[in-house]
């Protein structure tokens, strides 16, 4: 049996890549602190967690316990999604709020981080077959963006985290850190409404919306998903979605 697990499934892109697992049959258990409003069609595969993934404590206390495990019950196949993330702090080094750099690297980093560590822990103890890890990265892990400090750090840890475990050799595990393109998302509309002062490009976004050069969130999903289904998924531990 196949199952993915998805974290931020409640909005955005996360949203937009549930619909598409579920539209093609995957069950799904999503990973929010809020429930997807509106449930598609497909809604009795989807079972959805209620975590905190900006608080380390609560995400090890529920993996911790016996949900994991029961939730993947009968699984020879897994996918890991960790699409949650958190764009915020913006803005220069002196003017960072230290908690939103803290829940930042909470969402973008650690928490990816345990939850492969945890499906991989669980495939070995049950035998189960193949573990797909696919982080959703940005090319602001690969490029520098001034006011964009924390996220450029947390993205580019999550491209070298996928580098160094397809490195570890296990059989069972396909990884990569995917880079999806810029997105017609909640986050996309924050971006252009952060103040010049903090993020000098925003004009270069706010271009891109008015030229519609953004991309949809259930076209990227659809990409996305067949990425990962595909057979050359995991050759690369670090892709761009629209190189492929």
């Amino acid at each position: 049996m196949l199952k993915a697990i998805l974290t931020g499934h409640s909005r955005g892109l996360g949203a937009a890549i549930c619909n598409e697992l579920l539209g093609r049959g995957i069950p799904v258990l999503g990973i929010a602190r809020s429930p997807l409003a509106d449930v598609p069609r497909q809604g009795d595969k989807l079972e959805q967690v209620g975590l905190d993934l900006s608080d380390p404590a609560a995400v090890a206390a529920w993996l911790g316990s016996d949900e994991l495990p029961r939730r993947l019950a009968g699984c020879t196949r897994i996918l890991l999604i960790n699409n949650a993330g958190l764009v915020e702090p913006v803005g220069p080094l002196g003017v960072q709020d230290p908690s939103a750099v803290a829940r930042a690297v909470s969402v973008n980093v650690a928490a990816p981080l345990m939850l492969a560590d945890a499906v991989c822990a669980y495939a070995n103890a049950s035998k189960a077959g193949e573990v797909r890890v696919l982080h959703v990265s940005s090319g602001a892990g690969r490029s520098a963006y001034p006011g964009w400090s924390v996220y450029c750090a947390t993205k580019a840890a999550l491209d070298h985290h996928a580098r160094a475990a397809a490195l570890d050799g296990v059989s069972t595990l396909r990884i990569c850190s995917l880079a999806p393109g810029v997105i017609d998302t909640d986050m996309q509309a924050a971006i252009r409404a952060t103040p010049l002062e903090r993020f000098p490009l925003r004009e270069r976004f706010e271009g891109m919306k008015r030229d519609g050069a953004l991309s949809s969130p259930g076209e990227c999903a659809d990409r996305l998903v067949g990425f990962l289904l595909s057979e050359g998924f995991g050759k690369e531990p670090v892709a761009d979605l629209r190189a492929l």
